[in-house]
């Protein structure tokens, strides 16, 4: 099958499961049918697939994602002395790490709105249909919603990286705050934490909490390279961050 031929089975499977998008054509160019796939993607409830639908969807994803250049980071170097802390610039799905960090909401389910541009979005929809069942599995022994600060570790599906460790980032709405403050460096400290007991020798972040969240970009990123100085510092990790 080629990529379009997956993509044409894959969305009349998801409109046989979901009714409601069925009036939708499918596009005939390759951009468009992708389009559609992912925003149904992104809308398909948290629930099994079948086996071949698994198949066809991994076949899909990861070809695509070879199609746009995997990084490893073995083949990057650091930018400070001690040898810990690399920069990085991309799409986090391409990154073939230990484990990736995802900025999820409190329901941790991910991105139900079609398309959108969240780097939650795009975790969910590269990694597979699994990953959002996996969250709702490990939700529901939760019995609440995510606290801010805190971390999850799921596998990476269908992502080149093994895991993924998704973090509530805080929301500012006007001044920021120490608790603010406080609280994104929980998130950048819990992923690390959560990374080593799970025998990570590699974690790749994102900016977490801001996008859509505001935390203030220089602010954030400043809290971002202090809290994972001091993590690797205090704990002699040579965890590569």
């Amino acid at each position: 099958m080629t990529i379009e031929d997956k993509q044409t089975w894959l969305i009349r499977e998801l409109q046989k499961e979901m009714p409601r998008y069925a009036a939708y054509p499918i596009p005939k160019d390759r951009a468009g049918q992708w389009t559609l796939l992912r925003g149904l993607f992104n809308v398909r409830p948290p629930k099994p697939a079948a086996e071949e639908f698994l198949r066809i969807e991994k076949e899909l994803l990861q070809e695509l994602t070879e199609e746009k250049g995997i990084t490893n980071i073995a083949a990057l170097r650091p930018v400070d002395a001690e040898g810990g802390l690399y920069l990085w610039r991309g799409d986090i799905t391409t990154l073939r790490v230990d484990a990736i960090v995802n900025a999820a909401n409190r329901q941790m389910l991910g991105c139900f709105r079609p398309n959108h541009g969240c780097i939650d979005n795009i975790i969910h929809t590269m990694a597979g249909v699994e990953l959002r069942l996996k969250c709702q599995e490990i939700m529901e022994r939760q019995g609440c919603d995510e606290p801010t600060g805190q971390a999850k570790i799921t596998p990476a599906y269908n992502l080149p990286s093994k895991h993924i460790l998704h973090t509530v980032g805080p929301i500012v709405e006007g001044l920021l705050t120490e608790e603010h403050c406080a609280q994104l460096a929980s998130c950048y400290r819990s992923c690390l934490e959560l990374a080593q007991q799970n025998g990570c020798g590699s974690i790749a972040f994102c900016c977490i909490s801001t996008g859509v969240f505001g935390f203030p970009q220089r602010e954030a990123a400043e809290i971002a390279v202090k809290t994972v100085r001091g993590y690797l510092r205090e704990k002699r990790s040579t965890i590569k961050v």
